[in-house]
């Protein structure tokens, strides 16, 4: 989560920003761990289809390069959908939540901070499950794909934000 303070140009009129979050998710691999457990799981498969291939066992050959492929496949799809994200800025007179899609596509909802309310939803173990923005009959769901931690940090940060733009 990503908090700068911004004057921004809201119809002419220069509105400070009060509150702005790049909302991203969390991949725990790397460039480098994934490249080295791609050569560790190609290489332990490669040994292990050769044994199998001099005790005369052929096709599992095939079927140890097969899961490598699999693999790697899995873990492209997770980082494509890595690409997703959330901006979401605060101000007096404007919310806005850009939504960017994986494939790229973008979704911007403004909503006047006055009449907007945040909801929480909780589990008394887990703790933040969703986070919505509702205003004027349309709700809006964001950092869906945060993990509880970031919910908890954002949330808390986010609040502040919107007291203060409408205490202002």
């Amino acid at each position: 989560m990503n908090q700068t303070i911004d004057p921004i140009d809201a119809g002419g009129i220069n509105e400070e920003e009060i509150f702005r979050a790049l909302l991203v998710p969390h991949r725990s691999l790397g460039k480098t761990g994934f490249l080295v457990l791609m050569g560790a799981l190609g290489i332990s498969s490669f040994v292990t289809g050769i044994f199998f291939l001099m005790l005369g066992a052929w096709p599992v050959f095939g079927f140890f390069g097969l899961d490598v492929l699999l693999v790697y496949i899995a873990f492209r799809l997770n980082y494509r959908s890595g690409r997703a994200h959330e901006e979401v800025s605060v101000s007096r007179i404007a919310l806005q939540v850009r939504q960017v899609a994986a494939s790229g596509r973008t979704n911007l909802h403004e909503f006047n901070p006055f009449w907007t309310r945040f909801h929480v939803a909780r589990h008394s173990e887990i703790g933040i499950t969703s986070m919505q923005v509702e205003s004027r009959g349309k709700a809006l769901t964001i950092g869906s794909f945060l993990n509880p931690d970031d919910r908890e940090s954002f949330a808390s940060a986010f609040q502040n934000a919107l007291a203060t733009a409408k205490s202002r």
